[in-house]
């Protein structure tokens, strides 16, 4: 039987795949645990789920066997209420990623430059590289701030067509000033402001949408409103953009459940709201604490995550005791991370340079956030 690899893109074939969060049935089968056994801290998740309200609406809707709208018109009504934009500049998609990797199959053609600024949310660099884009890259600072007139530099000296941002950025928590922002929307290039995790840092450009038709925002229900699992999320889009979106939408994207789920969860704003309220006091409380512990760095964060710096880690030769602390007080990073995921306690680990020494931590419960302490504070012991 003849081979068809030959007929691949050649850039396809050598693309290095994205490594993607497994779920917790997986989780537990490799770990040999039962997952309520399982502190889940590793992918930013909402650890209250879903609203009753959303919970409701799902197992009520009667009509699971019908095409979702493909306009979503009942859920940009609502969203046009809670975002304070017309309906008529809202899109919404399977998660925000399904519009960065709109966005792009829009605007870049194989050779057209983007600028990235990491480290940040890997799916940026992974999407242009589906596009055969060049990925230019203007490394944020050690406090992982943007370095604007390095990215204007960046943009003149290669023609980048579009520049994303996260603001509060992934992985590090920290915000966007809004004057940066504003900086680079004088730039001939789109600005594309990610605010995933923006109602907990309290703090949004979203008003300077309609001011400027060169800014696109994205949104997600993924951290905020507990849908993770449902993949739905909204870009806010000028005119002047947002036509030529909806030509290369694929129709029915976002699922009736998610549409349904979304839709209640904006009618419950009050419980997300408390819930949001309480991540914010935990990652705060969870800030004090890990700060004490002196083989950290923890990084301010306006996020529902902390990322924090293993200090002294060069040699990650090193191995834990068989009572699993560690052999001395500069353990590495990934003895960290492997070291808890032994008791069930699952956080991030990064191999990028910037961030090898780095660990990042997800605000759960106060009893999760308690567990996953107690077992740090063990292992520094």
């Amino acid at each position: 039987m003849p081979s068809a690899t030959h007929l691949l893109r050649p850039d396809i074939a050598a693309l290095e795949s994205y490594t993607p969060i497994v779920p917790l049935e997986v989780l537990a089968a490799r770990l040999g645990l039962p997952i309520d056994q399982l502190v889940k801290l590793d992918a930013n998740e909402n650890p209250y789920g879903p609203s009753p309200r959303a919970l409701a609406a799902m197992a009520s809707y009667p009509y699971y066997a019908i095409y979702p709208d493909p306009e979503h018109g009942r859920l940009r009504e609502k969203l046009s209420h809670y975002v304070g934009q017309p309906p008529e500049r809202i899109i919404c998609g399977a998660g925000a990623d399904e519009l960065i990797d709109l966005l792009m199959r829009a605007f870049l053609t194989p050779g057209d430059a983007i600028i990235n600024c990491p480290p940040t949310f890997g799916m940026y660099a992974f999407d242009a590289a589906l596009q055969a884009a060049r990925v230019i890259n203007v490394p944020r600072d050690e406090a992982f701030d943007v370095d604007i007139e390095a990215v204007a530099q960046a943009s003149e000296d290669h023609g980048a067509k579009m520049v994303i941002l996260t603001s509060p950025n992934n992985p590090s928590g920290n915000l966007m000033p809004r004057a940066d922002i504003e900086r680079l929307l004088e730039l001939p290039l789109l600005v594309v402001v990610d605010e995933a995790y923006t109602e907990f840092a309290g703090s949004s450009v979203v008003d300077l949408v309609g001011h400027h038709p060169n800014l696109v925002v994205l949104r997600t229900f993924s951290k905020w409103a507990g849908l993770a699992g449902l993949r739905v999320g909204y870009g806010i889009v000028h005119e002047e953009i947002i036509t030529h979106l909806w030509k290369i939408k694929q129709p029915y994207n976002v699922n009736v459940a998610a549409q349904v789920a979304a839709e209640a969860s904006l009618d419950d704003l009050e419980y997300l709201t408390g819930n949001i309220m309480r991540i914010v006091a935990e990652r705060e409380r969870l800030y004090e604490a890990l700060s004490a512990l002196s083989g950290l760095h923890v990084y301010p964060s306006r996020a529902n995550f902390l990322l924090c710096r293993v200090l002294g880690t060069k040699d990650e030769g090193r191995r834990t005791k068989e009572d699993g602390s560690m052999k001395n007080s500069g353990s590495s990073a990934t003895e960290i991370k492997d070291a808890l995921a032994q008791q069930g306690i699952l956080i991030r680990y990064y191999r990028a340079p910037e961030l090898r020494d780095c660990i990042r931590v997800s605000v759960g419960t106060p009893e999760q956030n308690d567990t996953f302490l107690a077992a740090l504070r063990g292992l520094f012991a």
